[in-house]
């Protein structure tokens, strides 16, 4: 963003009427400084001299010292109103060499304040993005489901399994503004948790169980293997791995497992992998585009759910970090429709490392 296109809306009449005030200030310092000393010293000098004459000596004196006074203070706030006139024309990040030290100041606060105002517009814009992109499916899902029941007599068991339809995208609904809450809370704010020794098995279960529905309808194999214990928040835990669990069922291929190992949590898939360093995705509102299994997302469908992963990993004092590589010979080899070994698989590893797991 330019200092010009957030330049024009700054309100600049109340720093001009302060201006104004403050080279009065000074005309009147000035003035006082050159006067008050002629006339002690003619007070001092002459304290017989008439009044009439010592009034005419004051307004003689005082008139240069008047017209010292609001030339100095001109001279002294001219890169004040030089930096004012440049704010209006939106063109003041070049300081000039006769700047004093304040004015260079001036100037830089204005510039990390634009800055500070363009990320902010940013993410607003981001935000908004990821409101209508996220939004609209199931939005859109709804109203046909809904036409569909008020427009169009169906039996009774068509008319539950609609209900049921319209229940299930309404739960997704909740969930896509839950999770963009917690991502702009988790944006704004340092991630709270209180851990406790937690059995990280029942953490992964408890995922599972919650899964395994919408895994078995996408015909996906989800697991869970591993045990150990960390110091965690599990409430914190189980919500970051629901998110990676998510994604991995979003895009996996055959299957999707999760595990306990000595670095913390790993959740895995043999989808296509991200299309983007994770980086550039786990941000709360990207409003850069990226493709993710071929499909162009505009913005934090998946990036919410990694930004949120990825800040309770850091509360708990450890990282999320991303892998990609072939799978393990002990896993059972991948079959193509006609019954052969598939080529060689890759699998994506998301690890929720943790400070210290202990078996």
């Amino acid at each position: 963003m330019s200092p010009g296109e957030l330049s024009a809306g700054l309100p600049l009449t109340a720093p001009a009427r302060s201006q104004g005030t403050l080279r009065a200030q000074f005309t009147l310092v000035i003035f006082l400084l050159a006067f008050l000393p002629n006339l002690v010293l003619t007070l001092g000098a002459r304290p017989d001299l008439p009044s009439a004459t010592l009034l005419a000596w004051m307004g003689l004196v005082a008139a240069p010292c008047g017209l010292v006074g609001y030339l100095l203070s001109g001279a002294l706030l001219r890169p004040l109103s030089r930096l004012e006139a440049e704010v209006q024309r939106g063109d003041f990040a070049q300081p000039h060499r006769d700047d004093p030290a304040e004015i260079r100041a001036l100037r830089d606060a204005f510039a990390e304040l634009l800055e500070r105002l363009g990320t902010e517009r940013d993410r607003r814009n981001a935000f908004m993005a990821t409101l209508v992109h996220d939004l609209k499916t199931p939005l859109i899902a709804t109203g046909h489901l809904t036409r569909t029941l008020t427009e169009h007599p169906l039996p009774d068991a068509e008319r539950r399994e609609v209900g049921d339809l319209l229940l299930a995208e309404n739960a997704r609904l909740l969930a896509l503004v839950g999770q963009m809450a917690d991502a702009h809370r988790f944006e704004r704010e340092d991630v709270r948790v209180q851990t406790r020794p937690t059995e990280l098995r029942p953490v992964l279960d408890g995922v599972a169980r919650r899964l395994e529905e919408r895994a078995r309808s996408r015909g996906l194999c989800l697991t869970v293997s591993g045990t150990g214990t960390a110091h965690a928040d599990p409430a914190a835990l189980e919500r970051a791995v629901t998110n990676l669990a998510d994604n991995a069922l979003r895009y996996a291929r055959s299957r999707v497992a999760l595990a306990v190992t000595p670095a913390g949590v790993e959740v895995r898939d043999d989808g296509p992998g991200l299309g983007a360093p994770l980086t550039e995705l786990a941000q709360p509102f990207n409003a850069q585009p990226v493709t993710i299994a071929g499909q162009q997302y505009t913005a934090g469908t998946a990036g919410l759910g990694l930004f949120i992963a990825r800040r309770v990993a850091e509360a708990h004092g450890g990282s999320l970090t991303y892998d990609r590589a072939p799978l393990s010979p002990t896993d059972p080899p991948e079959r193509d429709p006609s019954g052969h070994d598939a080529p060689a698989a890759v699998h994506t590893t998301f690890t929720l490392h943790l400070p210290e797991v202990t078996p």
